[in-house]
């Protein structure tokens, strides 16, 4: 055994003997008889190794001091518990003892020994802390916790032992907080304190602790740490801890999603969780921003296997190494494919018998997919989505829950029309620009800020609907649990927001100014919107009792002579980017061959 251990044991078994005698100190009001000394002296040298015995064999030893905390007070007194029914079972097998062992020492005992060997252990921890704390007082990065509540204890612990940290105080809004403290640090006031503390008590850096607060609470925290001239740092969102990537105390800077997201999704987990554990999922485009997301999501809910279908090597490796570290008791298949090769879409349906499958394989870069790859985008999106869907359709897949947008409009009529006499169950979800996503515009503005600019921008008042991608993930999933078949949920995307106002916070963010990095107008593209429509001129939604989702109700489904048609077309060899737009117009009315920007199906 390492030597630390033996230490401790020795110090277990000084604790139990002195608690033998304080206990018997205690019960004679302390001044033992002279005719109970042996009696007592006796009974010790029995009672402790038996003691020390119980204690060792109950994995006492196992945790470390400097991390005392209540499992290791929970373990400590359950041993103690044990040795003393252990005890009293000797004393029934023993003979007799004259005078024999008071009552009130079994009592006792316990008592002393849980609080000896448990208070030494905190103590020590207490004194470990303290003098990091001491260390810290002169070279540590003096910092402000906004936020008081349930994220702060675990980060209070986490940059104690990151060891470069020293915290001056925290702040709340909450009045009923003012005045106490949190492991030893105190809550000083509300939130706009800090920019008359930050000064006098020459705070350098603010931590936001509201993962989850609402993002006007958050924002409000951030132009609180502007007004007083410090760096805003903040723990993960909400939605960030719910899709497990991280934990509370990991501090990173603040992003757009910080600013720009909305309240955390109210999922219903417990049929969330009933429809997916135990069963075998199948996300195609497993390796893309959304794609990875719902795989993290799903792993949530317990199932017993995860097809991840990437055509994206690079993508599909990730993935595995992530769920290999992060979730390891989770059936993993890998499978490599194109959705347009109905061959391996059905060889992994085959082989694997995934009863939900998730699509979210997708082009969906309009500008780059609009001209000279226009085919390719119709071939991938609309013609990958009829692949997998015939192949769910053949392998008795229960549900079908294809990931859509406002450009996708072929391949939601390819669901709708598969849906009639089909016992699978196709559910359609739309939803419009995710931050940071692969192909989203956030990536370009800080390519853009990272060359020093200027930032370009079609229009000055151009505007979009943004979500973040756990969000997405997360309607996703409860839509799918919603779905009967047939339906397209479109996800409530909030307010629109201004490009060019995201633009300016980036910069910002960037810890520059609009005289740093400019903004330039490029002017709208060919057919380009100043305003995102979710849904078609023809189309209403309905509601549902899930406040950010809704029913669209479209077009009427295809027939059999349009399907044929369309996988006529979708099947010939080759066409350009001008046909691609004449063989939409034909097919879909919303669309008109000037508008290109809305082409990709």
């Amino acid at each position: 055994m390492h030597i630390r251990i033996w230490i401790t044991l020795a110090h277990d078994v000084v604790a139990a003997g002195i608690a033998w005698y304080l206990a018997y100190w205690l019960r004679f009001n302390t001044d033992i008889p002279q005719y109970n000394v042996p009696n007592m002296v006796g009974s010790m040298l029995w009672v402790v190794p038996l003691q020390a015995l119980v204690f060792f064999i109950s994995g006492m030893y196992r945790g470390m001091w400097r991390y005392a905390s209540v499992p290791d007070l929970q373990r400590i007194a359950a041993a103690v518990i044990v040795s003393t029914l252990a005890i009293a079972l000797m004393l029934v097998m023993l003979p007799p003892q004259q005078p024999p062992v008071p009552r009130s020492v079994m009592l006792l005992d316990p008592l002393l020994l849980i609080m000896f060997l448990g208070g030494s252990r905190l103590a020590y921890r207490m004194w470990k802390e303290r003098r990091l704390r001491n260390v810290l007082g002169a070279n540590g990065m003096s910092v402000m916790i906004l936020g008081a509540g349930d994220a702060a204890p675990a980060l209070l612990k986490n940059l104690g032992r990151a060891g470069d940290w020293r915290v001056l105080g925290l702040l709340d809004d909450n009045p009923a907080k003012r005045g106490r403290q949190i492991q030893g640090v105190n809550i000083l006031g509300p939130l706009e304190d800090l920019v008359k503390l930050a000064p006098s008590m020459g705070v350098e850096r603010a931590i936001i602790a509201m993962p989850s607060a609402s993002h006007q609470s958050r924002r409000r925290a951030l132009e609180i740490c502007r007004r007083a001239g410090v760096q805003a740092l903040t723990v993960p969102s909400y939605q960030d801890l719910v899709s497990g990537k991280v934990t509370t105390s990991q501090v990173r800077n603040v992003e757009l999603d910080d600013l720009l997201g909305r309240d955390p999704v109210l999922l219903d987990e417990t049929h969330l969780k009933t429809w997916i554990r135990g069963r075998s999922i199948m996300i195609t485009g497993a390796g893309g921003s959304i794609g990875s997301e719902l795989c993290r999501q799903i792993a949530r809910f317990e199932p017993a296997q995860l097809v991840l279908y990437e055509h994206n090597e690079f993508a599909l490796y990730r993935m595995e190494q992530e769920f290999a570290l992060q979730h390891p008791e989770i059936g993993l298949k890998c499978v490599i494919g194109d959705v347009k090769n109905a061959a391996r879409v059905a060889e992994a349906m085959a082989a694997h018998r995934p009863q939900i499958v998730f699509h979210a394989a997708a082009y969906k870069h309009v500008p780059l997919m609009e001209q000279e790859n226009a085919w390719e985008a119709i071939q991938n999106n609309a013609l990958g989505t009829w692949r997998v869907a015939e192949a769910a359709i053949v392998h008795g897949v229960e549900k079908f829950v294809m990931i859509s947008t406002d450009k996708a409009v072929n391949a939601e009529i390819v669901c709708q029309g598969l849906q009639a006499g089909s016992s699978t169950r196709f559910v359609i979800v739309r939803f419009g620009n995710v931050l940071g996503s692969t192909g989203s515009v956030i990536p370009k503005f800080r390519e853009q800020i990272a060359r020093g600019g200027p930032i370009t921008v079609t229009h000055p008042e151009i505007n979009r609907y943004f979500m973040s991608i756990p969000e997405a993930a997360q309607l996703v999933l409860q839509a799918g649990l919603m779905g009967t078949g047939g339906e397209i949920f479109v996800l409530d995307m909030g307010e629109p927001v201004k490009i060019v106002d995201l633009a300016r916070e980036l910069i910002r963010l960037s810890g520059y100014s609009e005289a740093d990095i400019g903004i330039e107008f490029t002017g709208l593209r060919p057919g380009e919107k100043l305003y995102e429509e979710l849904l078609a001129d023809d189309e209403l939604t309905l509601a549902t009792p899930h406040p950010k989702l809704r029913i669209a109700k479209s077009r009427p489904a295809a027939d059999a002579a349009w399907l044929q048609q369309l996988s006529d077309w979708l099947q010939q060899g080759n066409a350009g980017a001008d046909q691609v737009r004449q063989q939409l117009a034909a097919r879909v009315p919303e669309y008109t061959p000037q508008a290109t920007s809305t082409a990709i199906p």
